[in-house]
């Protein structure tokens, strides 16, 4: 049994592939287009699938997609009626898109030359957006029944949806229609702050530790809580006449969603690339607190229904990672599982999972421990790429040789391009596409945000630790595989790393472990042996683009920007 499973014409498009149930890989479509979130039909994505499972379109038993035209057709129409003006503006935006997925059958010619696509057609299955949110994160985790949450800007008419999960069924509880939504209400104020793009979100994230949360209850009216319910979103604080989202030439292009009181109550808007003043950083400070008090109170709401410590969590309100780290101390729930593609990328991902285990009735397979589901290369592809280029190069046969070498650098202070094994599943490296650093380099922080990453100076950076260690280093310990939660490190430790403590103490983590990413494990246990710190600064490999893929953007990546060495599976670059 082969269940391709897709997100496509949609943000973050891309392909997973399982084999009797099995994640075999995922992945993006922008790693291989080279253009981020892009949004079309993810023809390269479904290719290098189909490559690695060793098969063709004829041997698929089924194609999911994440997303259902159909569902809440009789809400959508009480919409249109209550808000004909909104309701034109998106479903103008829309018919493109709807017309592109009642024709996605004919697309896959692009992947497969001379393909049936009627008998593509007939394999298609539909299946609601936040159900397969659901799925990606219920499915993926090691619980046999847990509560499951998906919450994001919408999908499907749906912002969030709450669920029961239990072996090989989800029970949908409830779920909240568009326009009520703590994604649209977050990425309002991410535009008023001066931050348009799509996905700029994080950078709010980023930006609240260097303010207090003094607008917090003037940022409340903008997204009220109810009691015992869910929360209201006065639509006469926003603008969806322009529609929300549009995809021109496959991009993803939010629409200006905040209205007039925005500047009523907080001043004029923050225009791109103005000064952040202390203003603005309160204001984002605030609006992270209460979008925080909103995802605890749906998730108290969802324990008081299902009486479970179990949580598991997707969307692109799951990417918050600040939130995420509180959530075991500011509600009932006492484990919390999120997936290393919680974001619509995941959608793929989820669908396929849905389609196997509620629509086919498949028994669960183990729990996904890692990310790495993406392309690798072995030494002889990236030996053959180099010498094409004429680089030169070193390549140690000893796995320990080249530990020992590369841990020699980063004691020195080197800037280290990681390309290692598969790539990553979702929005962060962890360790497969990395770019590594002495957490104790002071200035570390300064110098990647200026001369490698290029972009907002007050932008964090995050820790890998062993996971053995985690506990000597942070205030929590628990599993944090996919760097999807911020927690506080000891205050002890601030002045040991701090390349990677935030400036209110924090760090965004990922836990590594030797059974899940052995090669990473071993580099920094080399290190830790080195320097008696178990932890490597690590962010994306990429600079203003989609994380790396193949070896020819890594070593492009390196050749423009200043970092001291490229590592390439068992191949090393220096800079001399």
């Amino acid at each position: 049994m082969i269940i391709l499973g897709l997100n496509a014409y949609h943000a973050d498009s891309s392909a997973a592939i399982f084999v009797n149930g099995e994640l075999l890989v995922a992945t993006e479509e922008e790693r291989f287009r080279r253009v981020k979130h892009w949004a079309g039909f993810p023809s390269e994505a479904i290719r290098f699938c189909l490559k690695e499972a060793n098969c063709s379109l004829e041997d698929v038993t089924a194609i999911t997609i994440g997303r259902d035209p159909s569902a809440k057709r009789d809400r959508k129409a009480r919409f249109v009626i209550r808000h004909p003006r909104a309701a034109w503006s998106m479903w103008s935006q829309r018919s493109a898109n709807k017309d592109d997925i009642e024709k996605l059958h004919e697309r896959f010619e692009e992947v497969e030359p001379g393909v049936d696509t009627q008998m593509v057609q007939a394999k298609i299955q539909f299946i609601e957006h936040h159900r397969s949110h659901l799925a990606s994160a219920f499915f993926s985790s090691p619980f046999e029944e847990a509560a499951v949450l998906s919450i994001d800007g919408s999908g499907d008419f749906t912002t969030t949806m709450m669920a029961r999960g239990k072996g090989t069924d989800i029970e949908v509880l409830d779920s909240l229609d568009f326009p009520a939504s703590v994604g649209l209400f977050y990425t309002a104020f991410t535009q008023y702050l001066g931050f348009p793009h799509y996905g700029d979100e994080y950078k709010v994230m980023g930006l609240a530790p260097y303010g207090t949360p003094r607008f917090q209850e003037q940022v409340a009216t903008f997204l009220p809580i109810e009691e015992g319910g869910w929360y209201r979103f006065p639509m006469k604080n926003y603008r969806l006449d322009g529609g929300v989202v549009s995809y021109p030439d496959n991009l993803p292009t939010v629409a200006s969603l905040f209205g007039p009181r925005f500047e009523e109550v907080f001043g004029p808007t923050r225009k791109k690339g103005e000064p952040l003043t202390q203003e603005h950083m309160d204001l984002a400070a605030s609006v992270q607190r209460h979008c925080e008090e909103v995802i605890f109170h749906l998730l108290r709401r969802l324990h008081e229904e299902t009486g479970l410590d179990r949580v598991c969590i997707a969307g692109g309100v799951a990417q918050n990672s600040v939130a995420n780290g509180k959530m075991t101390r500011n509600t009932p729930f006492k484990e919390v599982y999120i997936p290393s593609a919680g974001h619509d990328a995941g959608i793929s991902m989820g669908s396929a999972q849905y389609h196997i285990h509620c629509g086919l009735s498949q028994p669960r397979v183990p729990s996904l421990k890692y990310a790495h589901t993406g392309c690798r290369f072995s030494n002889e592809e990236v030996e053959t790429f180099l010498k094409s280029e004429g680089v030169e190069y070193i390549r140690y046969e000893s796995d320990a040789e080249l530990y020992d070498v590369v841990s020699d650098a980063l004691v020195d202070g080197k800037v280290i391009g990681w390309f290692n094994g598969r790539a990553e599943f979702g929005p962060r490296a962890l360790g497969g596409r990395s770019i590594i650093v002495d957490p104790r380099r002071a200035d570390a922080k300064d110098l990647l945000n200026s001369k490698i990453k290029r972009r907002e100076s007050f932008r964090p950076f995050a820790p890998s630790i062993l996971s053995e260690h985690v506990k000597d280093w942070f205030e929590l310990d628990e599993p944090v595989p996919f760097m999807e939660k911020v927690f506080p490190i000891r205050p002890e430790r601030h002045d040991e790393i701090p390349a990677v403590t935030h400036v209110d103490g924090s760090g965004r983590l990922q836990s590594v472990y030797a059974d899940a990413t052995p090669r990473y494990h071993a580099l920094i246990s080399a290190f830790h042996a080195k320097s008696g710190v178990p932890i490597l600064l690590n962010t994306s490999f990429n600079e203003n683009e989609p994380i790396v893929n193949a070896p020819e953007h890594a070593y492009a990546c390196y050749a423009r920007t200043s970092m001291d060495m490229l590592v390439m599976e068992n191949c090393v670059v220096r800079r001399d």
